[in-house]
């Protein structure tokens, strides 16, 4: 809900409240950022002002209290006395100085879409707040549009600047989002990595000064996500207050942190200012993207919750919103480029016995591609790998019962390829200058509309073609050499590369509505909110060693909801880490996200398959819950023991919970396991889900359970082995809502002798998943 009332705007969602008003000089101050209050007078909410303060700026000669500088404001221009990083730098015939006051607003029904970029759907009770502020003088008006998500809890902003003077304008920096708050103690929580190990939590202190995280790598990237919160000093997963930041973009981004000496956090965000320049003629506008705002007084849960929801039913494309993702097998860590007809059919049977539902056939299918330094760029499909064509392919994988997928990478070329012969001149290139090469590949230009026709009819051929259901849309590189002629200023490169991407990407798919898109760039540059308006899955990692993944999809759970993480088993020892890593928390770990195998499996052993069969029948009796369920993280009422995690999910009946051991020591302390968001006074089943302990991960210990002593190296053990295994902790419980957020003492692990049924037998980087459920009869328990 939206409200004004005299000089206040209040804007209103189930939980929160988000205030600010005009001020005598037109500028408009902040005032509250939280939970909701009652409609009201917010004067007890205002800057107080009455005097002047010490070295400050006055903005108006008879107004000696008014100084920008102390005042907490929603939009700061450059050069009135707010000393604080602008959110906005645009060069006129008057330099940058720029003083934005209120020239009106209105209200509409429904979320306003952008023109040029991606922006969130709209939706019954969703309304929008335009608010436009101009500096006559330099010809500039700046209209600050706040849609408001009541039902989840999420207000977005954006801005869009248009140059009403006589003469070019030209921006430095437009940012999305300026948010003023009053310092609560906060903690500054960012998503950082780089390859193969992406999106890991890191927390700062907010203290005086700038703290920033952005992207130039021309993709919003792997080095910082364009997600941020700010933690407040007293909280933690449970309660207190947590806010949330994120884009709707996938390009260049800026996000930062400046406390003032007044007390006072400013937050801006919005596209990178590095390299950055949009010319202005008179009458034209830019538009930033789209930012998102969430709060939560229920801790770090209660935010991630309320950004789940908001992605799930206004970000993930329409046709996919609670639609659950297949079960998918994926061929490329099994074969690499080492592909054909023949081998990936013997796959696809494998596949299809184990209860996989999409086979993604990966690099190497077309032609002159058999490494990496060749043919991107080129469609032809090689005759010598695939003899019948990629269509009867397809054919012969859906007699199985399975759908098919296909890897691209259109965004690349290579140097060796056909169109590069053909059209040197279509990559990014500095003029006089090398290219700047990434694993021997370049950058198409998408400035240029003939790229752009060239990927849109190549890309629907394919898939139009062979009859493909599944894109896994890959970018393997980052952006250099950010030069095109086909833009009136090299400064627009990185940008308008962008939105002609966005174009292109719903040219391909919306004629194609069936197609369901993973978005990929080597593994998670491209996991923002600007791609998961196209995608409705996103490859998370590279990394598919499921201890380093518990780091990438928990700092990811924060902002994105399970539903849109790609998340595969692998052979271990890892390709990655060399770490060696049970079957059971492989699955356990990518359970919570859309499932796959990417697995050679020739070398599967009969219990192997066995227990992949049983994961994949376990994954789709609950694969509504872990893809669309709430999430959290944490036990509630204690700490998580160190080297534990432990994930839930929940849909009010039926609730998931993983227990993973990063690491085991000699004689373990006893484990309790608290269990959240369960009713009081109504009864659950707790189980265990069964899982095997493989012999080989005995070793010596082998013979203490045999009944013959054999070799645990040799051959008898390898073939025993191969058909046997030991249950892992047989446990249940029952108990209320109330005894099981409590903490259940659960069975004992393996402490150096001994084994039972009921052992867990977790060692290093061993984990469970507990499946709870309601009691409906008393003589059910």
């Amino acid at each position: 809900m939206i409200e004004v009332r005299d000089d206040a705007f209040l804007l209103q969602t189930r939980h929160t409240s988000y205030w600010f008003a005009r001020t005598a000089h037109g500028h408009l101050e902040h005032l509250h950022y939280g939970p909701l209050l009652p409609p009201q007078d917010p004067e007890a909410l205002r800057t107080k002002r009455a005097l002047p303060y010490g070295s400050s700026v006055v903005y108006a000669p008879d107004d000696e209290g008014y100084s920008l500088d102390a005042i907490p404001l929603e939009f700061s221009g450059i050069g009135q006395g707010d000393y604080r990083l602008s959110p906005i730098e645009v060069f006129t015939a008057f330099g940058a100085d720029v003083d934005l006051v209120y020239r009106g607003h209105r209200i509409r029904e429904g979320a306003t879409p952008a023109e040029t970029l991606p922006t969130a759907d709209g939706g019954p009770g969703v309304e929008t707040l335009e608010v436009t502020l101009a500096d006559e003088r330099a010809g500039l008006e700046l209209t600050l549009l706040y849609t408001v998500f009541p039902d989840e809890d999420v207000i977005t902003r954006r801005t869009v600047l248009r140059n009403t003077g006589a003469a070019p304008a030209e921006i430095a920096r437009l940012a999305s989002l300026q948010l003023d708050l009053p310092d609560r103690g906060f903690t500054i929580r960012s998503f950082d990595g780089g390859w193969i190990h992406e999106a890991h939590a890191h927390d700062r202190p907010v203290s005086s000064g700038v703290f920033s995280i952005g992207s130039t790598t021309g993709a919003s990237s792997n080095r910082h996500n364009p997600g941020l919160l700010l933690i407040a000093g007293d909280a933690d997963e449970h309660c207190g207050w947590a806010y949330g930041f994120n884009l709707v973009y996938s390009g260049n981004h800026a996000t930062s942190v400046e406390r003032d000496a007044h007390g006072s956090v400013r937050v801006r965000s919005g596209i990178q200012p590095q390299a950055f320049r949009w010319p202005l003629a008179p009458g034209e506008a830019f538009e930033a993207p789209e930012a998102v705002l969430a709060f939560s007084d229920e801790g770090l849960n209660g935010l991630s919750d309320r950004m789940h929801r908001f992605v799930r039913a206004h970000i993930t494309p329409e046709r996919y919103r609670g639609l659950e993702r297949p079960v998918v097998y994926n061929s490329w860590e099994a074969a690499f480029f080492d592909i054909d007809e023949k081998r990936l059919r013997g796959l696809a049977k494998q596949a299809a016995k184990l209860g996989v539902e999409l086979f993604v056939i990966d690099d190497g299918w077309f032609a002159g591609r058999g490494d990496d330094r060749a043919a991107l760029g080129d469609y032809a499909v090689d005759e010598r790998k695939f003899p019948s064509g990629l269509g009867a392919f397809v054919k012969k994988v859906a007699k199985l019962g399975m759908r098919c997928g296909i890897w691209v990478e259109p965004e690349m070329v290579s140097e060796d390829s056909e169109l590069y012969r053909a059209h040197p001149d279509w990559a990014l290139r500095i003029p006089g200058k090398p290219a700047r090469e990434g694993r021997h590949q370049q950058v198409l230009d998408l400035c240029n509309p003939e790229v752009c026709d060239y990927l849109v009819e190549q890309l629907g051929a394919l898939i139009d073609g062979a009859g493909f259901d599944y894109v896994k849309w890959d970018m393997n590189r980052h952006i250099a050499d950010a030069y095109s002629p086909h833009v009136p200023h090299p400064g627009m490169t990185a940008h308008r590369y962008l939105q002609n991407l966005y174009r292109v990407i719903a040219r391909v798919l919306e004629p194609r509505p069936h197609v369901l898109l993973e978005m990929c760039s080597s593994g998670g540059n491209r996991f923002d909110l600007g791609m998961l308006r196209s995608a409705a899955v996103i490859w998370a990692s590279d990394d598919t060693d499921p201890i380093e993944r518990l780091d990438i999809q928990q700092g990811l759970s924060y902002l994105y909801p399970p539903s849109v993480v790609s998340a595969h088993v692998s052979a271990s020892p890892h390709q990655q880490t060399l770490r060696d890593t049970p079957l059971s928390t492989r699955f356990n770990v990518a359970a919570f996200g859309c499932l796959g195998y990417e697995y050679d499996l020739d070398f599967l052993t009969a219990e192997e398959k066995r227990e992949i069969t049983e994961q994949i029948a376990f994954y789709k009796a609950h694969r509504t819950l872990f893809q669309f369920g709430r999430f959290r993280r944490g036990m509630p009422g204690m700490p998580t023991p160190a080297g534990r995690v432990v994930w839930q999910v929940d849909d009010g009946d039926t609730t998931l919970v993983g227990n993973f051991q990063r690491g085991v020591r000699a004689a373990p302390e006893r484990d309790l396991l608290a269990i959240a968001g369960l009713e009081p006074g109504i009864r659950y089943r707790v189980t265990a889900k069964p899982q095997r302990v493989m012999l080989e991960r005995l070793g010596h210990l082998v013979n203490h359970v045999s009944p013959v002593r054999v070799d645990p190296n040799g051959l008898v053990m390898n073939v025993v082995s191969r058909h046997r295994s030991l249950p892992d902790g047989v446990e249940q419980y029952t108990g209320t809502g109330e005894l099981l957020a409590s903490g259940i003492r659960l069975e004992l692990q393996f402490s150096g002798t001994g084994h039972h049924a009921t052992t867990r037998m977790l060692g290093d980087h061993g984990s469970t998943l507990y499946l709870i459920e309601r009691i409906e009869r008393e003589d059910d328990a």
